[in-house]
């Protein structure tokens, strides 16, 4: 029987994995892969205290710092996801990809999202050579470029906004007829002289050589084709969060995100926890991962060991 078992491999996951070697809890961390979303840039600059580092090279450090913090107080398991949770009388069970079961007295899930990627000709051909999913990592790389976000909700016009502190020009995409971020923001970014709005416009292929040159689109009132001449398409049509194994342990909201407390990360349930990109946190970053799972580390040292 574990004190707690610690899902997911990315910021959240490890500053956990790291805080409960240091408080001496017994854990067991479990992840599929390591770093989270990030492996995917190769430049990211607003990882506090280092200002680059590429994805795989975050990842990596990211391994070895809880490897070299673990010892015999957290075992990891790399490669295996968690399939189910279950409630146990004194505690929870984790059932594994591999078919083995873990006991915890506690849990925190960190488990993460994967962001939903443009389904059209070229876009995954051109990932990481003009299509970027985040714009916090990737942004800076295209300053002075033309550019286009692909989606009309908070998310989108939050890009938008990022991209015209330094790109020439953005041109944001919705493929409804009217934008569903807050009308407040959309009124605000669309003002920007540099900023241009689309609505009923439905990407369809993206174009280029050896990098993104242009985007293809419909209108779809008038079934007109046309074409954008953008070096950079950033994506934000939305997150699924990695949460079914949960199943109906823990409220979830209409996206499937964890509900938590933003005192404590406390969840719904009895002795578990979240923190990262599962949980209903209104914005998701690295930095703002690890220390929602910091954060958690200490109510839940509270919980388990002066209580």
């Amino acid at each position: 029987m574990y004190d707690l078992i610690i899902i997911g491999g990315g910021p959240a996951g490890v500053s956990a994995g790291v805080y409960a070697s240091r408080k001496q809890l017994k854990s067991l961390f479990v992840t599929k892969e390591w770093g989270g979303q990030s492996t995917v840039s190769t430049d990211i600059q607003n990882w506090i205290g280092t200002p680059s580092i590429a994805g795989n090279k975050l990842a990596t450090d990211l391994q070895n710092h809880l490897e070299t913090y673990a010892k015999d107080i957290v075992d990891i398991i790399s490669n295996q996801t968690v399939t189910a949770l279950n409630k146990m009388e004194d505690g929870y069970e984790a059932t594994l990809s591999d078919g083995s079961t873990h006991k915890a007295k506690a849990v925190l899930i960190a488990s993460g999202s994967s962001r939903r990627r443009l389904a059209i000709p070229k876009a995954d051909e051109f990932e990481h050579k003009g299509v970027t999913y985040c714009a916090s990592c990737d942004g800076p790389i295209f300053a002075g470029q033309d550019v286009a976000v692909v989606g009309g909700g908070n998310a989108g016009f939050e890009t938008a906004a990022q991209l015209l502190a330094y790109a020439k020009s953005v041109t944001l995409l919705q493929r409804g007829d009217h934008y569903k971020a807050d009308p407040v923001t959309v009124e605000k970014v669309l003002a920007h002289e540099n900023m241009t709005g689309l609505l009923n416009a439905e990407p369809i292929a993206v174009e280029g050589d050896k990098f993104v040159s242009g985007l293809k689109y419909k209108d779809t009132q008038t079934e007109e084709e046309k074409t954008l001449p953008i070096t950079g398409i950033f994506v934000e049509i939305g997150m699924i969060p990695n949460t079914d194994f949960a199943g109906d342990l823990v409220d979830r909201d209409e996206y499937n995100r964890i509900k938590i407390d933003p005192w404590t990360q406390k969840t719904s349930a009895e002795n578990i926890w979240a923190a990262g990109d599962c949980t209903n946190v209104k914005y998701h970053q690295n930095n703002i991962s690890a220390g929602d799972a910091v954060k958690a580390l200490e109510d839940i040292y509270v919980a388990l060991k002066t209580k």
